[in-house]
């Protein structure tokens, strides 16, 4: 493979690492306001992702970091043309992250309620937004020859996106619910498990309609490449719930992450070599050649990732190893 391809894979890598990883910490957001009926109990919810969830976003910054450095034109389109999407998922993301700071702060319910439901929020509207925008970019955009985007905010807001965007949500919530039946005890456990199990059949169907959907409206199966991940996507989705009814969550939990990494990987393999096509001229379309940088900034970027990616991974491996342990009310500690 030339050094395009292999950064194209790279940032797939990096996306699909960052949904795995932050589409719990999002599920586990959305849910919290439902499965935490006492202050304990979402404190309990609350500290399930407390050491996690701000390394996972880092996945993100990192992702969008490399698409400015190996594809600056991709990063240049998509940032201007989904400047309002995106404006809206960071000021969520703000909220989610005081929330997560503030809620504690003081011990008024009417406090530490907004601040719950604020984590909703800041937890649901970037679930959504990246499922609209990861559909987008599989639809295609308005692109002209000058590489700009010329369409507007409402026109991301098509039928194909939204249920991308949907999609999104109930695949976090089903992967978070899992989590969440992993990482407590009970009485939230047995909450997180029955809302698992309703939650699979919900995202079994949306993801079925989505494929269905995108093999009829995109170009997404077009080149047969991504006919296997989604196989495998829908196998492992399957499997989860299989095991999740048979009390098996790690492995249940397993499955739903394997889900999530190939759902990525078939929107990747379905755009390659585009990375954002045109939806007004083929030949307008981005691709990892006229969106790329020069072969010297590649290769510079090669050399330190394959530096410093082993270590942020046996950092982030080590952090998931020492807060391994189930949380109960018992052992439960302000976060």
């Amino acid at each position: 493979m030339d050094l395009n391809t292999i950064w194209f894979v790279l940032i797939a890598v990096l996306f699909a690492g960052f949904f795995m990883l932050e589409g719990f910490d999002y599920g586990v957001g959305m849910l919290l306001p439902f499965l935490g009926r006492t202050d304990d109990e979402r404190r309990l919810i609350i500290n399930a992702i407390g050491p996690v969830w701000d390394g996972n976003e880092v996945w993100m910054l990192t992702a969008g970091g490399a698409m400015f450095a190996a594809f600056a034109q991709w990063y240049a389109t998509m940032f201007s043309g989904f400047y309002i999407a995106l404006l809206l998922m960071l000021l969520a993301l703000i909220l989610r992250g005081v929330s997560f700071e503030y809620r504690s702060k003081h011990e008024d319910p009417r406090w530490r309620n907004a601040w719950d439901w604020s984590i909703f929020i800041g937890s649901s509207l970037p679930a959504l937004l990246w499922g609209v925008a990861v559909a987008n970019i599989i639809r295609g955009v308005p692109i002209d020859a000058d590489m700009n985007f010329v369409g507007s905010f409402f026109g991301l807001l098509n039928p194909f996106a939204l249920l991308g965007g949907v999609m999104f949500v109930a695949v976090f919530l089903f992967h978070g619910a899992i989590y969440l039946a992993l990482k407590t005890g009970d009485p939230v456990m047995n909450r997180a498990q029955a809302t698992a199990k309703k939650m699979w059949l919900i995202a079994l169907a949306l993801v079925v309609l989505f494929v269905v959907y995108a093999f009829a409206a995109t170009g997404l199966y077009a080149s047969g490449a991504a006919y296997l991940p989604t196989l495998i996507a829908a196998v492992a989705l399957i499997l989860a719930g299989i095991f999740l009814n048979r009390g098996r969550t790690g492995r249940a939990f397993a499955m739903t992450a394997l889900t999530i990494i190939f759902v990525t990987f078939t929107a990747f393999a379905g755009l390659y070599p585009n990375v954002l096509p045109s939806t007004l001229d083929p030949a307008y379309s981005l691709t990892i050649y006229n969106a790329s940088a020069s072969q010297y900034t590649l290769k510079i970027m090669t050399i330190v990732a394959l530096i410093f990616t082993p270590l942020v991974l046996i950092y982030q491996g080590w952090t998931y190893y020492t807060f391994r342990q189930r949380l109960t009310l018992e052992h439960e500690m302000e976060y």
